[in-house]
Formats: structure tokens, C-alpha cells, sequence
């Protein structure tokens, strides 16, 4: 995957290079930008799993040892 960005990232530097340089110097600063973002998705996700395994839990308790 990271090798066709880049030869698409090539292309877009034989077509059009201002564009080219331009995304390449924006892309980092996007990143750090969406970070803060992605950091909120993984502990709302982890939130969400913890609240499953605390409702799961006592079914698994009454199941009983030997299954998976």
C-alpha cells in the first residue's frame, strides 16, 4: 500500500508538481491535527470494551470451566 501512494505521489509530481510539494508538506500537519482524534476513538473503544466485559461477565461465570 505504501508503495503505490508512492509512485502515485509520483505521478502527481511529473503532472502537477506545485500540487505534489504542496501535499507533501501538508500531510504531516493534517496528521498531527486528526492525532488527537484517533487517541479519543481508541479510549472510547476500549471504554466500550470494558463496558461489554463487565456485561458478559457473569454469563460467563454461569457457563462454567472447560469452554472456550
Amino acid at each position: 500500500m505504501t508503495m503505490i501512494k508512492f509512485l502515485l505521489w509520483l505521478i502527481l509530481l511529473v503532472l502537477c508538481w506545485p500540487l505534489a510539494l504542496l501535499a507533501l508538506v501538508l500531510y504531516p500537519i493534517c496528521w498531527l491535527i486528526l492525532l488527537p482524534f484517533r487517541l479519543a476513538g481508541l479510549a472510547v473503544e476500549a471504554v466500550f470494551a470494558l463496558l461489554a466485559g463487565i456485561i458478559l461477565f457473569p454469563g460467563r461465570l454461569l457457563r462454567g470451566p472447560g469452554r472456550g
